[in-house]
C-alpha cells in the first residue's frame, strides 16, 4: 500500500514549518503504516535529528539507506547524525558511501572535509574541500572551511584568499571575517587582524569570540584608547556570553571565578564532541618499577617553557621514572631542541602525523601519567587527552589556570598561587607542591657580560627599571603607575621588551601624552637567552605586570640576580611572581595594592643602599633557596606523581594531594 500525495504533503508540510515534534510523531505513524515509504523515513530521521533524538535519527536513516541503496541522501544524512553524536569515523564512512553514489554531492565533500580537518587528516580534508569549492563556488561555508584547512597546512596566502572568497560569497558572513582575523594575527599582521575582527562584529554584534579576539589584538598593540572603549564587555565575555578562549582573558581582568566559568564553557565547546576511540586504560593494580611519564607539547625548542623544564627533566630519578617527550610542534633546529632530546629517555617527534596515528602511538607507550604542557595556549592538542592517554592526566605549567576539562585529573600548584580561599575556582584536583609550582632551572647559562649600558641605549647614570614581560601584559593601570614613578625620579628610565612596531609606538605616544619624554622608554631587542640573562646586570630593578604576572620572565630576572617587585592579585596568573619570590626568600618584594606597589618601586629606586642589600640577599639565596634547587623541586613533583598514581592503583578517584617538603637527593 502506498501513501497518497496528500498524506505525503501533510507530513512534509509539518517539517518545512519547523514543527519538528509533530513531524516526528506523524512520521512514526506514517512509517508504521507505510514501512517502505522513503519520504516517511527521511522526514522521521530529519525531524528526530532536529530534536536531538539522535538514536532515532540514526535508526531512520539506516532504514532509509537499506530501502534506497542508490539514494545518496540517506548516507549523507546519516553522516550528519553521526557527526552530531561525535562518532567521527562512522560519519566519515557514511559520507564516503554518499560520495560513491553521487561524486558531485558538494555537501558531502564539504562535511567529509570538515571532519578530516578536525581529525588532522589535512591532505584528505584539502582534497574534499577543494572539490566542494569547485562544485559550489558561491557557497561561503565551503570556502571558509577550505581556508581553515589551508591555514593548518601553513598555506597562508591561499587561506587568506579562501576567506576572502567566503566573505564575498556570503555578505555578512561573520565567521569568515573572524577566521581571517585569526590568520592575520598568527602571521603578525595586527592591523589587518583588528580590521577583520571589527568586520566580524559589524556583521554579528553578539559574536563573543570575535570581541575577545579584538580586545586581545588591542592589548598586543598597546592600543589602550581602543581597549578602553570595550572594557565594559570584559566581565561578560565567556561568563555571560558564548564561549571565548580563556587564555587572552588572563591579561584583561583578575577574576578567578569568571576564569573558571570561561574554562568550563570553552571546554564544552572544544571537547564536547569527543568520544574516546579506545577503551579507557585499565586501572593499574600496582606501581611499576618505573612510572612512565609522558610530557606532551609543541615547545621542545628555544621557548620559555622548555628553558624552565630542562633542569627538572634532567633531574628525574631514572631508577623510578621513565620520561617521554611527545612533541607535536614543528621542528625547530636549535640548541634547546637538542637539549630537550637529551634530557628525556625517549623523544617522540610526531609533528605532521594525523590524529589517529598520533593517538595510536601515544596509547602504545602505555603511559602511566600523561602531562599536558599546553592547556589553552597556542598550538595546543589538549583534545587528545579527551581520548584518555593514561590513567592519570595532569595540566602542568603551560596554562596558568584551570582547564575545567572533564578528562583532566590534576593540576600542579602551590599555596601561594592557589591559596585555600581560592580552591573552589579550580576544577582539577590539585597537587600542591611545598615551595613553588614553577621549576627553577639551575643549569641555565648566563653569558659573560661584554656590553655596557651604552650598547643597549641606556644612560650610564640612570636608574634602570626593566620589564621584559610581553607587552600585551602591560595594562593602562600599570603603565600609569610607571609614568608616576618616572615623574617622581628624574633619572629613571624604563627598559621594556621589544614587541611589534605598533605597540612600541603606542607606548611612546602614551608616555608623551602623559608628559614624559618617550626617550626615557627604551626597548630591548630579542637576543639569545644566555645574552638576555647577562644584560639584566644593566638594570637596577625589575617591575612586574598585573593582572598577568611574569612567569619565566620572573625566574630569569631572579636567576640573573635582579630583584623584581610584584603586585599580587587573585587569579593564579597574577600570583606567579609572588610564588617565585617566596621561594627565593624575598617576600618583602610582594605588594598587594597599586599604592603599595608604586611606593615600593619609588622607595627602592631612590635608595641604592637598600637595592644593594636586596641584591646581596638574592645572590646568597640563588643556590640555597628552594626556587633554584632543581633537584628538590623534582623530588616534590615526583612525589606528587607517585601520590596521584597511588590513588589510581587503589581505585580511588583523583583527590587533592599535598606534597611534604623533602631534600633534593634522588631516591
Amino acid at each position: 500500500m502506498q501513501p497518497s500525495q496528500s498524506e505525503k504533503a501533510a507530513l512534509i508540510g509539518l517539517f518545512r514549518a519547523k514543527r519538528f515534534a509533530e513531524a516526528c510523531t506523524a512520521a512514526r505513524a506514517f512509517t508504521r503504516r507505510y514501512p517502505k515509504a522513503l519520504d516517511g523515513w527521511n522526514i522521521r530521521g530529519a525531524a528526530a535529528r532536529e530534536l536531538g533524538q539522535l538514536h532515532e535519527a540514526k535508526k531512520a536513516f539506516r532504514e532509509l539507506e537499506r530501502l534506497a541503496p542508490t539514494f545518496a541522501g540517506a548516507p549523507y544524512n546519516l553522516g550528519l547524525v553521526m557527526e552530531s553524536k561525535g562518532a567521527d569515523q562512522d560519519a566519515i564512512a557514511a559520507y564516503t558511501r554518499a560520495l560513491k553514489l553521487d561524486p558531485n554531492l558538494a555537501q558531502a565533500h564539504n562535511n567529509l572535509g570538515g571532519v578530516c580537518l578536525r581529525l588532522g587528516d589535512l591532505d584528505r580534508a584539502y582534497s574534499h574541500l577543494k572539490r566542494a569549492t569547485e562544485l559550489q563556488p558561491g557557497w561561503p561555508e565551503v570556502h571558509n572551511t577550505f581556508g581553515n584547512t589551508l591555514k593548518r597546512l601553513a598555506r597562508f596566502d591561499e587561506a587568506r584568499e579562501a576567506y576572502r572568497k567566503a566573505i564575498t560569497a556570503g555578505t555578512g558572513f561573520a565567521k569568515a571575517h573572524y577566521n581571517l582575523g585569526v590568520l592575520e594575527s598568527e602571521v603578525g599582521h595586527r592591523g589587518a587582524a583588528i580590521e577583520a575582527f571589527k568586520a566580524a562584529l559589524a556583521a554579528q554584534p553578539d559574536y563573543a569570540i570575535a570581541r575577545a579576539s579584538l580586545l586581545n589584538e588591542y592589548a598586543h598593540c598597546c592600543d589602550w584608547d581602543a581597549l578602553s572603549e570595550l572594557t565594559h564587555h570584559i566581565a561578560r565575555l565567556g561568563a555571560e556570553t558564548g564561549a571565548v578562549p580563556p587564555f587572552p582573558m588572563l591579561a584583561l581582568e583578575d577574576n578567578p571565578a569568571r576564569q573558571l566559568t570561561r574554562a568550563r564553557q570553552w571546554a564544552k565547546r572544544r571537547f564536547g564532541h569527543i568520544q574516546p576511540r579506545h577503551p579507557l586504560p585499565a586501572r593499574p593494580t600496582a606501581r611499576p618499577r618505573k612510572l612512565r611519564v609522558g610530557y606532551l607539547g609543541a615547545d621542545f625548542h628555544d621557548h620559555p617553557g622548555m628553558r624552565l623544564m630542562a633542569g627538572m627533566l634532567r633531574e628525574h630519578d631514572r631508577s623510578r621514572f621513565e620520561v617521554h617527550a611527545i612533541s607535536y610542534g614543528r621542528l625547530r633546529d636549535d640548541k634547546w631542541r637538542a637539549i630537550s632530546e637529551s634530557v628525556v629517555d625517549v623523544f617522540h617527534d610526531i609533528h605532521g602525523l594525523r590524529d589517529a596515528p598520533s593517538l595510536e602511538l601515544i596509547r602504545s607507550l602505555n603511559l602511566d601519567i600523561a602531562i599536558d604542557r599546553k592547556g589553552y595556549t597556542t598550538d595546543t592538542r589538549s583534545d587528545w587527552f579527551g581520548h584518555r592517554l593514561a590513567p592519570v592526566q595532569i595540566n602542568y605549567l603551560g596554562y596558568p589556570s584551570t582547564m575545567a576539562a572533564p578528562f583532566m585529573d590534576y593540576m600542579v600548584a602551590d599555596r601561594t598561587i592557589i591559596p585555600e580561599r581560592h580552591r573552589a575556582h579550580y576544577a582539577e584536583k590539585i597537587i600542591w607542591l611545598p615551595d613553588t609550582y614553577q621549576p627553577g632551572n639551575n643549569t641555565l647559562a648566563i653569558a659573560p657580560l661584554r656590553t655596557t649600558r651604552f650598547d643597549h641605549g641606556l644612560p650610564e647614570d640612570a636608574v634602570v627599571l626593566c620589564c621584559f614581560n610581553n607587552l600585551y601584559k602591560l595594562t593602562p593601570a600599570v603603565f600609569a603607575i610607571w609614568i608616576r614613578v618616572l615623574r617622581a625620579i628624574d633619572k629613571a628610565v624604563l627598559w621594556l621588551y621589544a614587541s611589534n612596531e605598533v605597540a612600541m609606538a603606542n607606548v611612546h605616544e602614551a608616555a608623551k601624552v602623559a608628559g614624559v619624554d618617550p626617550a626615557r622608554i627604551i626597548f630591548a631587542d630579542r637576543v639569545p637567552n644566555a645574552q638576555h640573562l647577562a644584560r639584566h646586570a644593566h638594570a637596577d630593578l625589575s617591575l612586574d605586570t598585573a593582572p598577568c604576572n611574569a612567569h619565566t620572565t620572573c625566574n630569569d630576572a631572579l636567576w640573573a640576580g635582579l630583584p623584581m617587585v610584584t603586585r599580587i592579585g587573585e587569579q593564579m596568573a597574577s600570583r606567579v611572581a609572588a610564588s617565585a619570590l617566596e621561594a627565593i626568600g624575598l617576600p618583602e618584594l610582594i605588594t598587594s595594592t597599586d599604592e603599595a606597589y608604586e611606593a615600593l618601586i619609588i622607595d627602592l629606586a631612590t635608595d641604592e643602599t637598600q637595592r644593594r642589600a636586596i641584591r646581596e640577599k638574592l645572590a646568597a639565596a640563588r643556590f640555597t633557596a628552594p626556587l633554584f634547587d632543581t633537584a628538590r623541586y623534582t623530588r616534590h613533583l615526583e612525589a606528587g606523581y607517585d601520590a596521584a598514581f597511588d590513588r589510581a592503583v587503589k581505585g580511588l578517584p583523583p583527590g587533592d594531594i599535598t606534597v611534604a617538603a623533602q631534600t633534593g637527593q634522588k631516591g
